[in-house]
């Protein structure tokens, strides 16, 4: 404890010595915060200054290695350098399917290569990542894929489209799933490859939502010619690799939907209540079945907070994930809906603006993320998916 306890004082200094002040209480939603990449736009300069110094230090991945840009921290440590953030209201340095999705997948299972090439460009916030698994015809059943990756010398050449993939527009390199022997069975003719989202033939159309954004794309492949250098894992083998990642997927949609803090962000659903509705004689919001459900929900939402905790510090010590991704999957997202469902309820007609004047701009953005949660127990999986696959692997019941 005293080691801890020492290196939580020396990180301590550090932040507060580095950390810009116009960062602190700044967004820390998973969603939410610096993606990195080529194509980065930068709201406040402070955000890259605040990206690279933790980067240097190797502090936007504080547990891998040092060796490909990490910070080389046990998990203690690592956890003491997240609450010190915490404590100080500062972001984290960097977030993205860089450090939570493809990066973990590399340690695991990429050649010493790949994991030199990409992941201390990650560290850096160089290269933002997109993922390619669903498409038109295969998104539950992602092992339905047909887009074809044909071996011609030392290239493979893509043809195919891929569908809701999200911030294809703003990413550098995808990784995908490819069929890359159409004989075989379904599972075992795929392929796990990598490659950069300017290579041509490569074309992404954003999707519009109802919720007005517009964070998903198609994704067309038109004869792309990747280095066969840049499969991971084994040719005809990406299955493997790409439930690992999954696993890393569900726990990530969780994490940001199911562990998000309530209404008013800081505020939680109680305080955003007492911004909108009449309190009885005893300081209490006058509707008792709005007080339960705004209590249920809050108890629900810091029971999930630890339950998620403990599954990552198991991550972080070295314990891959496994089906409890899809049991965090199935109850964070649903939790999410939930919880938006009951701001709604607490805002009233002030829920139903869209647009214009008049309108107030927090209300607007409520309004959205409702519509936007729908999608939350699709994507990834859906719920329905993710029930089977614990009715199976976690409840041992037939099929």
């Amino acid at each position: 404890m005293a080691e801890i306890d020492a290196f939580r004082d020396e990180i301590a200094r550090w932040i507060a010595a580095n950390a810009p002040k116009s960062l602190v209480g700044a967004p820390t939603a998973e969603l939410e915060g610096v993606w990195g990449g080529r194509k980065a736009k930068w709201s406040n300069p402070d955000q890259k200054r605040w990206l690279d110094a933790c980067a240097e230090r190797g502090l936007t991945a504080p547990e891998w290695p040092r060796a490909y840009g990490g910070g080389g921290l046990t998990r203690e440590e690592a956890k003491a350098f997240r609450q010190e953030l915490a404590k100080a209201k500062l972001p984290p340095p960097l977030i993205g399917f860089g450090l939570t999705m493809i990066g973990p997948t590399l340690l695991m299972f990429g050649n010493e290569e790949q994991k030199r090439e990409h992941l201390p460009k990650i560290c850096r916030g160089e290269i933002r990542w997109c993922q390619g698994y669903s498409e038109p015809g295969a998104g539950s059943d992602l092992a339905g894929l047909q887009t074809r990756a044909v071996l011609d010398g030392d290239h493979y050449v893509l043809n195919g489209q891929k569908i809701w993939t999200s911030y294809a527009d703003l990413a550098d390199w995808q990784f995908c799933l490819v069929r890359t022997d159409p004989n075989a069975k379904k599972q075992e003719g795929i392929t796990f490859l990598l490659f950069d989202m300017d290579t041509p033939g490569v074309s992404v159309k954003p999707i519009r939502l109802i919720s007005g954004s517009s964070p998903f794309c198609e994704t067309f492949l038109t004869d792309v010619r990747v280095p066969v250098k840049n499969v991971v894992g084994k040719v005809n083998g990406g299955w493997t690799v790409a439930k690992a990642l999954l696993a890393h997927e569900r726990t990530m949609i969780a994490d940001a939907f199911g562990g998000a803090a309530g209404g008013g962000k800081s505020k939680g659903l109680s305080g955003f209540a007492r911004d909108y509705l009449e309190l009885d004689e005893a300081g209490r919001l006058a509707d008792a079945s709005l007080r339960h459900r705004i209590a249920q929900t809050e108890m629900d939402t810091r029971a999930f907070l630890l339950t998620t905790q403990r599954a990552r510090d198991a991550a972080k010590a070295g314990h891959a994930p496994g089906s409890e991704s899809s049991m965090f999957k199935v109850y964070g997202t649903e939790l999410n809906q939930r919880r938006l469902e009951v701001m709604l309820a607490i805002a009233g007609p002030q829920a139903l603006g869209w647009e214009g004047a008049g309108f107030d701009d927090a209300e607007l953005a409520m309004t959205r993320d409702w519509l936007r949660s729908r999608a939350n127990t699709i994507e990834g999986g859906t719920s329905e998916i993710q029930l089977n696959i614990i009715a199976k692997r976690v409840l041992g019941l037939p099929d």
